[in-house]
């Protein structure tokens, strides 16, 4: 069984004058525990919609999606809740820190939210923060971090529960390619570690070089798939822009 399991996933929205827009148009697609998956392609593809959907944040007009062989449309309000603080750690392009709160606490805010007291939320956190290369920056708020330094903060945020699955908007799309190498191996290590799966947005070589399979999407649909190593995503689609 699959960790997240997709067939034939629908997501359309009504664009202007009526068109529909096709984000996600009939993906099937499976991700298994211990296996990375990079999902490729150009702006307004439905990368990051399918990653909205697999989070349980969208719901599907149609086809069927599977979280560890639960179907994720039969989850009440609270187990959705309780899908996206306990089972998965969502990795956001866009960050989403509290201003004014330091790294430990925004990273720790899973936990928090679950109940864990302050004190054993930090101690909990601090050593995931050390392991994205943030040892001296744990009580720094967003506004004394760079745009990095932030990104590692969301990296450690969604891992702080040791997810069972793992979906990452472009989780090197802020960091130098050093620290971005740095991140991308960390995620290799928790998916071989804790048989954690990783779906992942990149237009990062150095991630579908890690990843285990190439998955690209164009207009909605899966058009190619590879195993790693494969050259043709990265030079079929070298002239995509970041979405």
């Amino acid at each position: 069984m699959s960790t997240l399991e997709l067939e034939g996933v629908i997501k359309h929205y009504s664009g202007l004058g009526g068109e529909v827009v096709r984000a996600v148009d009939g993906v099937s697609l499976s991700v298994d525990a211990g296996e990375m998956v990079a999902l490729y392609g150009p702006s307004g593809s439905g990368k990051s919609t399918l990653l909205m959907l697999a989070a349980a944040l969208l719901a599907a007009d149609a086809g069927v999606l599977r979280f560890e062989g639960h179907d994720l449309a039969s989850l009440s309000r609270n187990d959705a809740t309780d899908y996206q603080r306990r089972r998965i750690g969502f990795i956001y392009q866009s960050f989403h820190l509290m201003s004014g709160v330091p790294a430990l606490e925004n990273a720790a805010i899973k936990l928090l939210a679950g109940g864990v007291s302050l004190k054993q939320a930090r101690r909990a956190t601090a050593p995931w923060l050390e392991r994205v290369g943030l040892t001296g920056r744990l009580d720094h708020t967003p506004e004394r971090l760079s745009v990095g330094e932030r990104q590692r903060v969301a990296i450690a945020r969604a891992l702080i529960n040791e997810p069972r699955l793992i979906l990452a908007d472009e989780p090197t799309g802020s960091l130098d390619t050093p620290r971005g190498g740095e991140i991308l191996s960390l995620l290799a290590d928790i998916c071989s570690e804790q048989q954690a799966a990783v779906l992942l947005v990149t237009h990062d070589p150095q991630a579908a070089a890690i990843a285990g399979r190439v998955c690209v999407l164009r207009d909605g649909k899966l058009v190619h798939e590879s195993a790693n190593g494969s050259p043709e995503p990265l030079t079929s689609f070298a002239g995509f822009t970041r979405g």
